[in-house]
């Protein structure tokens, strides 16, 4: 499709100042009532949301799997297009320097998934075998497709789909062409002027805002109930909705200072203290820990993981194309749903960082570089994990037992040398990872809301402070009411994949147009 000039929706952008009221008051609106049906009536919101995520599951798995799939192999095609060298943005050098980049995207993905996943996922496929691989559960022959399985569901898909083509169509559009920086822009090459100005581009910023919101508030509260564990386990401290309370507020007030201090300051520095602190601690796993189980079960599970891609990105066991998705619904799809729902909101993020940097250099990080980093976290944890179980049978899957993630992380960490420091430390460090999504999420919300690069402040105080609020509601309720707000971003991604779907082809013109330009 060919760009259509549309001068009168760009001159039509508000200020830096201005709320989208509608906006505004359907997605707080939704925040309010999903936390007062929660809070009058439980049983009543989980049949709801598990009749929603069924159905979600059942007849849109499929379509997620082939979306993410064409979504990373298209990305791999921009690479070597000769467009992929163009600069988006509008600078000629980039803003942030590699490791400032690289850090805030790294960051903004992982979050409490980093630590607590990355400790239970292997260990939860090396115990309960995942059926593509139909091996012996708790063997040495499980090992390397438990990893494999962990590597597909926090790989290069999971990454690709957070940006390797819709950050390219918002840089064009927004930098370029004038248009918000706003999931809505996604849908402009289908509907044009309607999607910037209709309630169709309304629709689609809510639902992507929804999603985020349910995507970010989901790990703050499970953030609370972890680290409460992980606090009673290693001082004693009762573990009690006071402690998670507690634990909540202190991480909106890290994540909300951050926001509303901006890119360039707090968000940048957090993601900073983030990554050296995780690099420190990897680095003394790799050395203290397992090391040689740790690189020979990464390149067996890497293997595995190359060997088996397709057939594991498209597998769907009995369920057909619309039967019941079974271990798929609650494992690949469920992750799926998940970050296509940070999806749109996440590529206005990286668009909004990677300024002067070139499509193909975007496409790299995003679709390889990131996901190689990834697994090796998720073998240097998980692996550890897997390592001391083979050696001594319950060492960590008695803690784990019933899917106890912050158990699991504790059960690895204590026996490392010095493990109640490094145990304590991974607590921290989790806290930072959900802050710099909670601070990165809080600062996009508010972008979206205000229709270009720039927030409101108010806006940022607003939902840094609301979604840690919203948590804190849902966890007095116990795990069940995050649990089900975790579940219900499965079926926000229902529509906001559709918001994605143009990217597959408009990501190629844009590049292709740069070439012809180039040349």
């Amino acid at each position: 499709m060919t760009d259509q000039t549309q001068t009168p929706a760009a001159a039509a952008t508000p200020g830096p100042g201005h709320i989208n009221r509608p906006l505004f008051a359907i997605t707080g609106g939704f925040i309010a009532i999903f936390c007062l049906i929660a809070l009058f009536d439980l049983a009543l919101l989980s049949s709801i949301v598990d009749a929603s995520f069924a159905f979600s599951a059942k007849y849109f798995g499929f379509y997620w799997q082939l979306l993410l799939l064409a979504t990373f192999l298209i990305g791999l095609v921009l690479i070597v297009l000769p467009g992929g060298r163009a600069l988006m943005g509008g600078l000629a050098r980039p803003e942030f320097s590699v490791f400032q980049w690289g850090s805030m995207i790294m960051c903004t993905l992982l979050a409490g998934g980093g630590v607590f996943w990355a400790a239970g996922e292997p260990m939860a496929h090396f115990l309960s075998p995942p059926p593509y691989f139909g091996t012996e559960a708790g063997t040495a022959e499980t090992v390397a497709p438990a990893l494999a399985q962990s590597f597909m569901h926090w790989g290069f898909l999971a990454w690709a789909i957070l940006g390797a083509l819709s950050t390219v169509m918002l840089m064009h559009y927004h930098y370029e062409k004038g248009l918000p920086l706003a999931p809505r822009t996604l849908l402009y090459p289908l509907f044009g002027d309607r999607a910037i100005r209709g309630p169709i581009g309304l629709a689609a910023d809510a639902s992507c805002i929804i999603a985020v919101v349910a995507g970010t508030v989901g790990p703050i509260g499970f953030l609370g109930l972890q680290v409460s564990y992980g606090l009673n386990a290693l001082f004693g401290i009762t573990d009690s909705f006071a402690t998670q309370a507690t634990v909540i507020a202190g991480l909106v007030v890290l994540y909300t200072l951050s926001a509303v201090s901006g890119l360039t300051r707090g968000i940048q520095l957090l993601s900073k203290i983030n990554v050296i602190l995780a690099g420190g601690l990897l680095l003394f796993m790799l050395v203290f820990g397992p090391t040689a189980f740790i690189f020979k079960s990464y390149f067996a599970g890497f293997a595995d993981y190359i060997g088996s891609f397709f057939g594991m990105a498209l597998y769907r066991g009995d369920a057909g194309l619309f039967g019941e998705p079974g271990w798929l619904g609650w494992w690949t799809v469920f992750f799926w749903g998940w970050f296509m729902g940070y999806g749109p909101l996440m590529a206005m993020f990286i668009a909004r960082i990677s300024r002067g940097r070139s499509i193909r250099s975007i496409v790299i990080m995003l679709s390889l570089v990131a996901p190689v980093i990834t697994t090796f976290w998720f073998t240097i944890i998980g692996g550890s994990g897997i390592a001391f179980e083979l050696a001594e049978t319950g060492s960590v899957s008695t803690a784990f037992e019933g899917f106890n993630l912050p158990a699991a992380l504790l059960a690895i960490t204590q026996q490392l040398p010095m493990g109640f420091v490094v145990s304590l430390l991974f607590l921290v460090l989790t806290t930072i990872f959900v802050a710099t999504t909670g601070d990165s999420m809080t600062y996009v919300i508010s972008v979206a809301m205000s229709d270009q690069d720039r927030s409101s402040l108010p806006v940022r105080v607003f939902w840094g402070i609301g979604m840690g609020l919203m948590a804190i509601i849902l966890i007095s309720l116990g795990s069940g009411g995050v649990g089900k707000l975790q579940s219900f971003i499965v079926v926000t991604a229902v529509p906001v994949s559709l918001v994605l779907l143009p990217s597959l082809w408009d990501a190629v013109r844009i590049t292709l147009a740069k070439g012809r330009e180039r040349g």
